[in-house]
């Protein structure tokens, strides 16, 4: 489950490509295609190299370090940090539950705090890595079964990269450009988008035996 998982979000990154830079010669340097495919590729090399685990450590871990060793720019930093702080958070027993992902969630979100000096609000990641968050957490998710979570997170992820579009870049390249940023959706935002999605997607269907 866990590597078919990671496999899915693989693909998706790789068939999304060229969107993802494109979106990037609006604010930045047009290379966050580029760069996310180089990781994905990357996280495939690792993933292969591994015996047929299921462990969620394992796994988190061998792709954190293969992002960090082999994605430039910002995106490689921060993913890959995030997700070896998420590494941390979980062992070989996590399952796929509500409260194991609040732990992995708020992991990649602290890390990626940590790294890239920002706050929600700096059209960034994070404006979709937060909200994804804030809907596992106890006071929001209770109540509800994993699936409702998952949905709700999921639009939270897609409303986040729709604010990016209504706020000035406070982070990264495209802070060159302040006001002139509005209009546009942060790439890092989309790509956060794009691999959530396609968890919560795989997770759901999962969870309704479509699998």
């Amino acid at each position: 489950m866990t590597r078919d998982a990671a496999d899915a979000v693989i693909k998706a990154i790789l068939a999304n490509k060229d969107y993802l830079s494109q979106l990037d010669e609006k604010v930045g340097d047009g290379d966050h295609g580029l760069n996310m495919a180089r990781g994905a590729n990357a996280a495939k090399e690792a993933l292969d190299e591994l015996d047929d685990t299921e462990n969620l450590k394992e796994i988190l871990q061998a792709i954190g370090e293969a992002v960090v060793m082999n994605v430039g720019g910002s995106a490689g930093p921060l993913y890959g940090a995030g997700i070896l702080e998420a590494a941390k958070v979980v062992d070989e027993n996590s399952q796929l539950d509500i409260v194991t992902l609040e732990k992995v969630f708020g992991a990649v979100v602290n890390a990626v705090k940590r790294r890239g000096h920002a706050e929600k609000g700096d059209k960034t990641m994070l404006d979709v890595l937060i909200p994804i968050h804030e809907c596992f957490k106890a006071e929001n998710s209770g109540g509800k079964n994993l699936e409702e979570v998952l949905t709700a997170a999921r639009d939270a992820a897609r409303d986040g990269v729709e604010y990016t579009k209504t706020i000035p870049a406070r982070r990264g390249r495209a802070s060159y450009l302040g006001d002139k940023s509005i209009g546009f959706e942060d790439p890092g935002a989309v790509s956060s988008l794009i691999m959530y999605r396609t968890l919560s997607g795989y997770w759901n269907d999962l969870l309704k035996g479509s699998l």
